[in-house]
């Protein structure tokens, strides 16, 4: 139940005048709790049977919940049969979750064999705003262990510690749950610390529940745009260049190329201008942003150039700190500043596709999901006060055509506020720019959702989140406010009344990256991108070789319009050569015999099977760029 807003166990003790709200188990915040409840009992099985494991966290994640361990032999997937069964023992036991407050001095000698714990009793304000777990752990005004005991002895056959709140015993965990795969995970998330083993789960409130999920995973899988893109032939991540680092292969550059063809025409009719920043800088320019401050642990290391040293080996020359970019930003108020601006310039829209450089960690990695090269299609908006809200609601409407375009159409916002402890400015300023950016999301009349604490470090910013074809959802664009970084760049430009006033500025970031962007329309699609994106448009096989010169004329025509069209001339039975090419995800397959050719004509063969006979030559080109023009999702 919830009371007085704080989520509290079953068992908690009202006091007069308390307010108690249901929490359901099929509500978020149900889902967490039931979740955390199945970590615990995971813990459990891991520790009867390997009593010498050491406990880290566990706590619920989205769709499942996991466990981190520390044990002398890695876990491997054959291990999960016998903790699964150790899991169902105790389920099926009832045993209740029974909350204690501890002192610090009684937790540490209780928990005295677990240096894990122990470790986060002594970060407890950190831990509390913990972005690693830490917060299921310990957190509030006081320091709580839950005891797993008999629901009819008393019996405390485990405990850990834990803020909660949990179930009320464990037989409702039920049958809705799996323990999933296995991985490894550095302890609080840093490098610098050991690797611990970490099983995953997932719970959910019914076996029908777990099947839906499962079967969506198996969709996912099937989707996975790793898996796809090297079915494909789209891209590649060599070892010889680096974790995190992509090549694009000829046909995964089309589909790229097009998605920023098209992002490249709405800039240009909706008033932006393209400009170009270098990939390295100075150091001083990201001191002066403010990225240095606050950004640098996502930068890679500094390289010390122009050092010059005379005959003796005496500097003559200091050198100086240069950086690969992580954010073009800074560039882009360079060129806002490089000469006067006046107002009637404004609003000024620069835009970018800049290649930025993120150091992230080697286990975040995740395919184009999550790369340390990555392309982002970003721009920076200047204006006037009296400018901002109407821009802001301009570029949200862009945004949100822009994305249909792609075939996106499901979508909702979410608010990220301040976080005190990671940005600069005045309260008033971020209050005043976080007021004017939910106004805005209100008047869209989608739904708005609140991340509190998530805006960068200079200021408050709307997300938009778009579902995908099988209900998943991606962080894309954003649009964020900016009060700080005009006055650390000492921006201004000519009001009408003569005077010196500074810009604000606006982040927009509309696909996020081109890499992540492209991951997330290969399985939005499952590869089976509409015909405009499609690296391959039209394949021609001919019935026999005796009509492929018939139908090199009509692919001739075909490319002619700009088509992107081949006739297969091997040696592989026609049969194979569909196969082949449907597997591949072309979208037309056009097949000639003997009847086609005496009537002009073409049979199309689309990616579902089926197929349509004796369509006029003509009708069939028509059809085709007119699916391609108009970047139609319908074959």
């Amino acid at each position: 139940m919830r009371v007085g807003g704080e989520l509290r166990d079953l068992a908690y003790r009202l006091q007069p005048g308390d307010i108690a709200e249901p929490v359901t188990i099929g509500s978020p915040d149900g889902l967490a709790i039931l979740r955390h409840s199945a970590a615990h009992v995971l813990a459990q099985a891991v520790q009867s049977i390997n009593p010498e494991a050491r406990l880290g966290i566990g706590p619920p994640i989205t769709d499942g919940f996991y466990y981190d361990f520390d044990v002398a032999m890695p876990f491997t997937t054959d291990d999960l049969a016998a903790l699964s069964k150790a899991m169902d023992r105790i389920i099926r036991q009832g045993q209740r979750f029974v909350r204690r407050v501890v002192t610090e001095a009684e937790a540490r000698a209780e928990l005295a064999a677990e240096p894990y714990k122990l470790e986060l009793i002594g970060l407890k304000g950190a831990a509390d705003e913990g972005a690693d777990g830490e917060s299921v752990e310990v957190g509030g005004a006081e320091l709580t262990i839950y005891d797993n005991v008999d629901g009819k002895t008393g019996e405390v056959y485990w405990k850990d510690l834990c803020r909660g709140p949990h179930l009320p015993n464990t037989r409702m965990i039920g049958n809705g749950w799996s323990l999933t795969r296995v991985a490894a995970a550095y302890w609080r998330g840093s490098e610098k610390n050991p690797q611990l083993q970490r099983i995953y789960g997932t719970a959910w409130p019914s076996k029908d529940a777990l099947r839906e999920h499962l079967g969506r995973l198996e969709e996912a899988a099937k989707r996975d745009h790793r898996k796809l893109g090297v079915e494909l032939d789209l891209f590649s991540f060599p070892d010889e260049i680096g974790s995190g680092l992509a090549v694009f292969h000829p046909k995964g550059g089309i589909v790229r190329a097009e998605i920023e063809n098209f992002m490249r025409e709405r800039l240009l009719a909706n008033g932006y201008e393209l400009v170009y920043s270098p990939h390295i800088t100075k150091g001083q320019l990201f001191e002066t942003s403010g990225h240095l401050q606050w950004y640098e642990e996502g930068m890679f290391p500094a390289m010390y150039l122009d050092e010059e040293r005379d005959a003796e080996g005496n500097i003559t020359k200091q050198g100086q700190n240069y950086y690969l970019k992580p954010m073009n930003c800074p560039f882009h108020n360079l060129i806002f500043r490089a000469r006067g601006r006046s107002y009637r310039e404004l609003p000024l829209r620069l835009a970018e596709f800049g290649t930025v450089y993120r150091y992230e960690k080697s286990g975040t990695l995740s395919g184009l999901t999550r790369v340390r090269g990555l392309t982002q299609d970003d721009a920076h908006i200047y204006v006037t006060p009296d400018q901002v809200k109407g821009e802001v609601a301009s570029q949200l409407q862009f945004v949100l055509e822009t994305l249909r375009g792609y075939g996106l159409d499901d979508f909702y916002l979410e608010l990220s506020t301040r976080n005190p402890e990671k940005s600069f400015g005045s309260d008033d300023l971020w209050d005043q720019a976080t007021e004017t950016l939910r106004e805005v999301a209100v008047d869209s009349g989608l739904e708005l959702v609140p991340d509190p604490g998530g805006a960068a470090f200079y200021g408050p910013k709307i997300s938009v989140q778009a579902r995908d074809a099988i209900g998943r959802t991606w962080q894309l664009s954003t649009v964020q406010l900016d009060f700080n970084q005009p006055e650390r760049f000492e921006l201004e430009y000519t009001a009408s009344d003569g005077t010196r006033q500074q810009p604000i500025m606006i982040h927009r970031a509309l696909l996020g990256s081109i890499e992540r962007f492209f991951a997330i329309l290969l399985e939005h699609y499952a590869g089976a991108f509409p015909a405009w994106l499609a690296p391959e448009q039209v394949v021609g096989i001919p019935v026999a070789e005796d009509y492929a010169d018939y139908l090199e004329g009509v692919v001739a025509t075909l490319r002619s319009a700009g088509v992107r069209a081949h006739v297969d001339h091997s040696d592989d039975r026609m049969q194979k050569k569909i196969r082949t090419h449907t597997t591949g995800k072309v979208p037309y397959l056009l097949i000639a015999g003997a009847d086609d050719v005496a009537n002009g004509a073409v049979s199309f063969r689309f990616r579902d099977g089926t197929q349509v006979n004796g369509v006029p030559v003509e009708q069939a080109i028509a059809r085709i760029t007119t699916a391609i023009s108009t970047r139609s999702a319908e074959l």
